[in-house]
């Protein structure tokens, strides 16, 4: 996961309030390659993460800054 963040993939990440689930914000171009990244990831191997839904999100306000600069 830490290397993902790195190379600007996951640009947020933390827990849902209340839940045992967590919230990734990533940069990618189709719900495939969230899943296909995210499937590589050492957490997803040894069970720490599993993808439960794909969402399109557009940012309506404030910035996220560009893809080099995650």
């Amino acid at each position: 996961m830490n290397a993902l963040a790195k190379q600007g993939f996951v640009v947020l990440g933390g827990p849902l309030e209340g839940t045992a689930d967590t919230l990734l914000i990533v940069r990618a171009t189709t719900p495939d390659e969230v899943r296909s990244r995210l499937a590589a990831d050492p957490w997803a191997g040894s069970n720490q993460l599993r993808v439960t839904r794909v969402a399109p999100w557009t940012l309506r306000l404030g910035s996220l800054g560009s893809a080099s600069s995650a």
